[in-house]
């Protein structure tokens, strides 16, 4: 097996060496050119750091493959450095007489100087993949195949050998740093580049949707020896795909083998449309050698995407290659010809319309030889000649042979161009050096490597001018470029490291087990972790996600696993490892065949769907269906479904051809099952025939009827005929039905209006039952109508309506005549001559007073009914004239309240009332206000759009009918005013009201505003308790009801009415007064002559009233009779006088307030003993200061401005014992109740607010207060600035006399300030 080369992350890549019996000759080009030549032209290449450089030190021949030459450049014996022109692949070989083995894996940049019209241009680092050198044995070149579209690479070789007399062949391949790793460090290219991606075009990656997973069954890697055929297959499922996906083949990156096809690539295509799978192919005939490598394929399908790749190995290295004649590697191919020269890059061009002609064979010559002696003017003439395509090429190369060679000035010996090493191995990599003192640094891949303490894998040594670097227990992973570096200068190897064959321990074993069963294969080898490949019949096991087949490793032991095995699963299995194969056979037998269940006879529907069903053991066995002994395939109707053991036929609607006998046969199997299949008919109706609408037959009565219906059926079925539930016979007389074999008739002799309905046609046979449904519809005159109404009368005239007749005659009515007569009279008259066609007429020329009859005749297609019965006597009379004075009274946001006067003219019919309409501005629909006649004069319309505006129209009704109606001239706003609320506080509740426990409080507070106020009262800030007290509010008031007042009800009740957001409050003070407590005790302070001091303390209850005085009373001790000493006494002391002397005193005081006495009283503990004394005490006297005060104003008004709309306040203050009284006058008129208005007066500060002024609030506003001692009065001016139309005035709701006045004044403020100016 060829030893695989390494890529940088370690993966081995196979390297196929040609086939020298199938493989064209590749033409040799021997290029020498000395480096320091090089040098002194300047051409020094500029290495990037930390990357390596590609070094040669023989001779080599050169190969290319792309449109425009590219040259590289190799030295000998110093390195040099690779110049590529452009970014495309390049394939270099180098033949020499010395055996040399190098590989580089590394991609590294390198350094392209293309010289063009004289002048250098640099071009950006490209990697080097791949350098190799392989022998060639010399041998006698071979015909090459022209079919053969295939640019030849040779991978590397096994380690050189020590004949050095053998030519070797240098292959370097640059690909685009966009190549991925999977692809990098190959050497084998299958085809040219042709109509695929260009390599220019390679760094313009376009990114592919995200994967998917479209492909069931990917290319498995295969392995094939020269010469010989293989197949990949790509399956995709498309179940879920409208078209077909698009899938493309490519051989490594970019190339896309669609233009390839020919002698030795065919791709194909196939769909099997049951099981709904796309198959692709790709076959490779007459395999070469050079045919090895990484393959691609993808599958696209609209924003679907997958891939995969599989390797090619192609086996049996050729012994020897064949030298390749440079004239026929570089010919072009044309239309003429299939295969063109090895080395031809037309593949990346177009094609052209001109035909080449054919190359004729000339002779071999050394091209070189003649271009090294031609001068450069005869250059073209020679490649036209010899057929030389790459000409630029071949003169740059031409160019650089003559440079010389540039010694190194740091090494004296580089390394190596290669080194090999086994696998565990040891290898010492040296340099001498030709200045010793010079600093080394040494890499692997571009990393430096730095010695470590404790890791001894790699040794740094150093002798005299050598410096060494030793690599031990060598791994794949050391396989790499190596490179020093000594100042400027750098030498790079490459270091190749062997893995040793592994070989077969534990050989597979045969099997041999059946169908359902697990299979599993083992095999031991030499080493752990190997890598091995199964095959089956020498194609490679797939092993991929949807794979039946399942590889496990564990150290040393392999096994292949197939859990579910099947017949097909029988072959010869065997395991490939690089040092042997060992296989073993597998039998698969299939398993006894048990039949679960059965076959069933069937007996189907025509129509219906059919369904056979069988179990069979074992449950994978496929099957066949067949009928009547043909194989039934499935399609659109028929869907075969095989499911573990059932085995199903479904038919999805059945008809006659399916009946027959069916037949499952097992595949693999002699036993099959059988059953029969029977399709039956049933009976049907054909109502289709009648060619009627709804199936409906319309005859005139008196007419004959014969109805014929065609039926069907397998067998003949039974007609029966049906009118509700009665059967009709054959044998009637005048209704009889007859049966024939494809129609059944129904006869009526003579129709009758009775014959009108539903007959029902009853089919039955053996396959069911089919029902028809046929009315029959006989028509006649209409029945007469009902009598006649008349609602309305008039003068002369009167309105009447009628209902249709109950049976119209099996015909629409057509229409009506009209007849009246006087009531006495018995000559009835047509009134209408064409017909009437509303149920509706109004009869005219009438006289007034007498007394008239209608009546009506119907009329359809058929005839005239006869006349109906004449209506009831009516009278003709005339309505009133209108209703006058219509206005509006009230307006709210749902309700329009109008009032008007009676009509000028009633007449002799009276008056029943009037009726009232409305109709929406917009619409010309008058809907009816009231459903009843209204008496009154004044109605209110309810449930109107807030904000509509309409027109009202009033009737006047009597017997007659309704006046002509009274309307509105203007549309009415529907939206209330809004009116601020604002509550009148009776004067007596201004103030504390007291009432005495158990008395009734009922308290009516008015307010106004609109709409109605909402009205809530609070007791101390919280909700009043109902079962305390009994609240009831009206559009006007609200009553505050106690029916028994207790203490518990006194607090201050706050009232607040509210409309939007316009809110007023008022404190109402109750206070519930008792009978107060007695004093809380009474002492006797002092006793002097003949009066005794008392002190006593207010009672503990004072009965919720202030205590308004006590009563003293007195008593002898002896008598203990009480007399009253004093009454209503304010004070909590007292000197009782003028008592007896010689007698002692009890004295006890009683509490009093507004109610009355305390019920009990405090006596004194002690008494006074009253003795005779000399001594008087004489109290002094004090006079009262007067703190009484006429008004004065401290603070005067001032004049103000105010905007329309927005609120303004007038403050003033006045001083004065006892409290003014204050009043506010605009215009020297005083403002009372005017809600537009609020007066507030807080510790003798008066202010005036003013609700949203408008323009006539303006003017002289005075404050006045009085007292008993006098009064006083200050005055200011208020200008109000903007101002309000009439119409915002009437929406704002001011009275009509208050607009007039406001406009006048606005006219004369006006006038005023024009006459002015």
């Amino acid at each position: 097996m060829p030893e695989p080369t390494k890529k940088d992350d370690g993966q081995p890549e196979e390297n196929l060496a040609p086939d020298g019996g199938d493989a064209p000759p590749p033409p040799e080009i021997t290029v020498q050119e000395s480096t320091r030549e090089a040098e002194t032209e300047g051409k020094v290449p500029i290495k990037p750091e930390g990357t390596d450089m590609v070094t040669v030190q023989e001779p080599i021949a050169a190969e290319v493959a792309e449109p425009q030459p590219i040259v590289t450049e190799v030295a000998e014996p110093q390195p040099v450095v690779t110049e590529v022109a452009e970014p495309q692949p390049i394939i270099t070989e180098v033949t020499e007489t010395q055996p040399i083995v190098t590989e580089v894996t590394e991609t590294q940049p390198i350094v392209t100087e293309p010289v063009e019209n004289g002048q250098k241009e640099p071009i950006p680092p490209q990697p080097v993949e791949v350098c190799e050198v392989k022998d060639v044995a010399p041998s006698t070149p071979g015909p090459s195949d022209k079919d053969d579209d295939v640019t030849n690479s040779t991978p590397s070789p096994p380690p050189p050998s020590e004949d050095r007399s053998t030519p070797k062949k240098l292959s370097i391949d640059l690909p685009n740093d966009s190549v991925p790793e999977s692809a990098m460090g190959r050497k084998d290219s299958v085809w040219s580049l042709g109509e695929g991606q260009p390599p220019e075009d390679i760094e313009k990656q376009i990114e592919n949707p995200p994967l998917s997973t479209l492909l069931i069954e990917k290319p498995q890697s295969g392995s094939i020896t020269v010469g010989g055929d293989i197949t990949f297959i790509a399956k995709v499922e498309a179940k879920d795909l409208l078209r077909k996906p698009t899938i493309k083949w490519f051989k490594g990156k970019w190339m896309d083998l669609a233009s390839k096809t020919g002698k030795h690539l065919q791709l194909k295509e196939s769909f099997d449309r049951f099981t709904k799978i796309h198959t692709f192919e790709m076959h490779i005939i007459k395999a070469k050698e050079n045919y090895a490598g990484n393959y691609r394929c993808e599958v696209t399908y609209k924003d679907k995407f997958d891939s995969c790749s599989f390797d090619l190995e192609v086996k049996e290295v050729p012994e020897a290659t064949q030298n390749i004649d440079i004239r026929s590697a570089f010919k072009r191919s044309s239309e003429g010809q299939e295969d063109a020269g090895e080395l031809d890059f037309s593949g990346l061009l177009k094609h052209r319309n001109s035909r080449e002609p054919k190359q004729e064979e000339v002779p071999e010559v050394d091209v070189w030889e003649i271009l090294k002696n031609a001068k450069p003017e005869e250059y073209e003439k020679i490649a036209f000649m010899y057929g030389i395509t790459d000409l630029r090429g071949l003169l740059r190369r031409l160019k650089k042979t003559k440079k010389e060679e540039k010694k190194s000035e740091a090494f004296a010996k580089k390394l190596d161009p290669a080194y090999q090493v086994d696998k565990g191995g040891k290898i010492r990599l040296v340099v001498d050096l030709a200045d010793p003192t010079v600093e080394l640094k040494w890499y692997k891949n571009g990393q430096e490597i730095r010695p470590t303490p404790n890791n001894r894998k790699y040794i740094f040594e150093h002798k005299g001018t050598q410096r060494i670097l030793v690599i031990n227990n060598c791994q794949i992973s050391d396989d790499a470029a190596y490179s020093v570096t000594a100042g400027e200068e750098k030498s790079s190897t490459e270091l190749f490291v062997k893995e040793l064959p592994i070989n077969i321990v534990k050989h597979l074993e045969p099997v041999k087990t059946t169908v359902n069963e697990r299979i599993e294969l083992e095999c031991e080898v030499s080493e752990e972790g190997a890598k091995v490949k199964w095959m089956k019949n020498g194609v490679e096991v797939p092993t991929g996600v949807r794979s039946r087949y399942r590889v496990k490793s564990e150290g040393t032991k392999h096994w292949l696993i197939i859990e579910d095995a099947t017949k097909e699963d029988t072959g010869t299995y065997s395991l490939m490892a690089t040092g042997g194969t060992t296989q073993a056979h597998v039998q698969v037998d299939l398993k006894p065949l048990k039949i679960l269940q059965d076959l069933q006879d069937v007996t189907v529907l025509l129509g219906k769907p059919l369904k056979l069903h069988c179990e069979i053991y074992p449950g994978n066995v496929p099957g066949r269906w067949y009928r009547n002994g043909q194989l039934i395939q499935p399609n659109d109707r028929i869907n075969i479904i095989h499911r573990a053991k059932v085995h199903r036929l479904e038919i999805e609607s059945a008809t006659i051809h399916d009946a027959g006998d069916y037949t499952f046969v097992p595949e693999g199997y002699s036993q099959s099952l059988c059953a029969k299949v029977h399709i039956i008919d049933p009976p049907r109706v054909h109502l289709e025939a009648l060619n009627v609408q709804d199936n409906t037959i319309t005859i005139v009565a008196g007419n004959k009827l014969r109805l014929e219906i065609p039926i069907s059926g397998e067998p003949a079925p039974r007609v029966i005929w049906m009118k509700g539930e009665r059967v009709i016979l054959d044998t009637g007389s005048r209704v009889k039905a007859e049966t024939f074999t494809d129609h059944t008739c129904l006869t009526i002799d003579v129709t009758e209006r009775e014959d009108t309905g539903n007959y029902k046609i009853v089919l039955q046979n053996e396959a069911g039952e089919d029902t028809g449904c046929v009315k029959v519809k006989v028509v006649d005159i209409p029945d007469p109508p009902e009598a006649p109404k008349v609602p309305m009368v008039g003068g002369d005239w009167c309105s009447m309506t009628w209902d249709p007749p109950h049976y119209d005659g099996g015909s629409p009515i057509l229409g009506y005549f009209i007849e009246r007569k006087k009531k006495q009279s018995s000559r009835w008259m047509r009134l209408n001559f064409d017909l009437c066609k509303e149920n509706s007429f109004e009869p005219k020329k009438m006289i007034e007073g007498v007394p008239y009859e209608v009546r009506i005749f119907a009329v359809n297609a058929i005839g005239v009914s006869k006349p109906s019965e004449p209506s009831k006597p009516f009278v003709p009379l005339a309505v009133t004239s209108e209703p006058t004075m219509l206005v509006v009274d009230d307006v709210t946001d749902t309700t329009v309240t109008m009032k008007w006067r009676p009509p000028d003219t009633i007449g002799a019919a009276g008056l029943d009332g009037y009726q009232v309409e409305y109709c929406i501005e917009g619409t010309d629909e008058w809907i009816l206000a009231n459903k009843e006649l209204t008496e009154k004069t004044r109605y209110t319309i309810t449930g109107l759009p807030t904000e509509a505006k309409l027109l009202v129209r009033v009737k006047a009704i009597n017997a007659a009918g309704a006046s002509p109606p009274r309307t509105t001239q203007h549309s009415i706003l529907v939206k209330e005013v809004i009116e601020a609320p604002k509550i009148r506080v009776p004067r007596h509740l201004k103030q504390t009201y007291m009432r005495k426990v158990g008395e009734v409080v009922n308290l009516v507070v008015p307010f106004q505003g609109k709409p109605r106020p909402k009205v809530t009262w609070l007791k101390d800030g919280q909700a009043i308790d109902p079962t305390q007290v009994n609240i009831r509010n009206t559009e006007t008031d609200s009553i505050f009801f106690i029916r028994k007042a207790e203490r518990k009800h006194s607090g201050k009740y706050e009232m607040t009415v509210q409309v939007e957001n316009h809110v007023d409050t008022a404190i109402l003070d109750i206070q519930i007064v008792d009978l107060p407590g007695p004093p809380a005790y009474v002492r006797i302070e002092e006793v002097w002559g003949e009066n005794v001091a008392l002190d006593w303390g207010p009672p503990k209850d004072n009965g919720n009233a202030p205590i308004t005085g006590y009563t003293i009373q007195k008593a002898d001790k002896k008598t203990m009779e009480w007399y009253t000493c004093i009454e209503h006494y304010h004070r909590t002391c007292i000197t009782i006088s003028e008592l007896v002397v010689g007698n002692e005193y009890f004295f006890r005081i009683f509490s009093e307030n507004m109610v009355g006495l305390s019920e009990a009283a405090t006596v004194t503990k002690d008494s006074a003993l009253i003795v005779k004394e000399g001594l008087s005490l004489k109290s002094p006297e004090y006079i009262d200061y007067d703190f009484t005060e006429a008004p004065k104003f401290t603070q005067p008004l001032i004049n103000t401005f105010a905007i329309a709309g927005y609120n303004a306040t007038l403050n003033c203050s006045v001083r004065a014992n006892p409290r003014p009284k204050v009043i506010w006058m605009k215009n020297k008129i005083a403002i009372v109740d005017d809600p537009r208005y609020r007066m507030f007066s807080n510790q003798g500060v008066c202010t005036l607010e003013i609700r949203k002024p408008s323009p006539y609030d303006g003017g002289v506003y005075s404050c006045k207060a009085i007292n008993d001692l006098g009064e006083a009065q200050v005055d200011c001016k208020l200008e109000v600035k903007g101002g309000f139309t009439f119409y915002e005035l009437m929406k704002r709701g001011v009275p009509l006399h208050l607009i007039d006045k406001y406009m006048n004044e606005a006219k004369g403020s006006e006038s005023d300030k024009k006459g002015s100016d």
